[in-house]
């Protein structure tokens, strides 16, 4: 009875969020139908989750997701909600276990929409073997919130051993980008403003978690990782050089590219270090493994296009250098001002 009384209706509304009937409606007809776990059935305010005896520590994140437009090529907010939390785990040298999942959503926002985001939500928390275990629902009026914002955080269990801080860098030490930057935010760009340069750009949003399990197993000797989102490749360079002793130098001709990436950000006056990704990974790594974890990357999907990028220094303390390909050297400096708004 609850599947088809939730079926008649096309739209959200206020009381799908007032905690009644509706509410009920709504979840065990269309929620329970992506996110059908045994621990989230019974709808428990918190879920009772497992944790291996042998683990001595897990790790836990938390994000939320604003995108504009909600649906862009490559994917939407759902997968890039699962994703980038997934991502943030990974990154820490942790399996992703479990994630939770609270919508606000618009009154008047598309039933047929939120299924969509739901089931691709579903699709990626599956593909990475991933538990969506708990959640809220709010609606709010018309207006008040661009469509859905979604928030995830995730618990993941510590596997490898990274560093979580900065104090293994060292000088010589190798950067490795996993594939080329960008693409997220030009693909949901493009979109947005309906840019049709007669290509078939894709964002890059994926779950990174069997790209970097395929390459702790081979090394251990990571010193350091992180995913390059919001400011992207600039942004994460200097939060890692800055106040250090060291300094980053990383060469314009070693960043992986495509054509078309290259002749979009000319066309938009962009600079690709600058620009958001949302699949890609960066690592500092001792130099006598830097190559071995190349080529693992290389034998991944999402790292076929893998390269060393640059070299710690002991030059410059603190900042991040880039050589262009005319062989002249320039600060890359923290993007300041206004970012292109939602964009994740």
């Amino acid at each position: 009875m609850l599947h088809i009384i939730a079926m008649k209706d096309e739209k959200i509304f206020l009381a799908h969020g007032a905690g009644g009937k509706q509410t009920r409606v709504l979840i065990e007809s269309l929620i329970l139908k992506y996110f059908n776990d045994s621990l989230l059935k019974s709808l428990p305010d918190a879920a009772v989750v497992s944790i291996p005896s042998d683990s001595e520590r897990i790790c836990f994140t938390t994000d939320s997701f604003v995108v504009k437009p909600l649906f862009f090529p490559g994917g939407d907010i759902g997968k890039l909600a699962i994703c980038g939390t997934i991502n943030d785990l990974a990154v820490s040298g942790a399996k992703p276990a479990y994630i939770s999942c609270s919508l606000i959503i618009e009154e008047g926002f598309s039933i047929q929409y939120l299924e969509k985001i739901l089931k691709s939500m579903a699709k990626a928390a599956r593909k990475s073997c991933v538990r969506v275990v708990t959640g809220d629902t709010k609606v709010v009026e018309k207006g008040k919130c661009d469509g859905i914002f979604i928030t995830t955080s995730g618990i993941g269990i510590k596997r490898y051993q990274v560093p979580s801080g900065l104090q293994d860098i060292k000088p010589g030490d190798a950067i490795i980008l996993s594939g080329v930057p960008g693409m997220h935010e030009l693909a949901v760009v493009c979109s947005r403003e309906n840019l049709n340069f007669d290509m078939t750009l894709k964002s890059d949003c994926a779950a990174i978690d069997g790209l970097i399990d395929g390459v702790l197993r081979v090394s251990n000797r990571i010193r350091f990782m992180r995913d390059p989102t919001r400011g992207g490749l600039a942004a994460c360079l200097n939060e890692i050089a800055s106040g250090c002793n060291f300094g980053l130098k990383i060469y314009e001709d070693k960043i992986p590219m495509t054509e078309q990436v290259r002749s979009i950000c000319e066309i938009l006056g962009f600079d690709v270090i600058n620009l958001a990704c949302e699949g890609r990974v960066v690592m500092i790594v001792d130099c006598e493994d830097a190559e071995r974890i190349v080529s693992v990357m290389r034998k991944h999907p999402l790292g076929t296009r893998a390269e060393i990028i640059g070299r710690v220094s002991c030059e410059c303390s603190g900042r991040v250098i880039l050589q262009t390909i005319h062989g002249f050297e320039r600060f890359i400096r923290m993007p300041s001002g206004k970012q292109l708004p939602r964009i994740c």
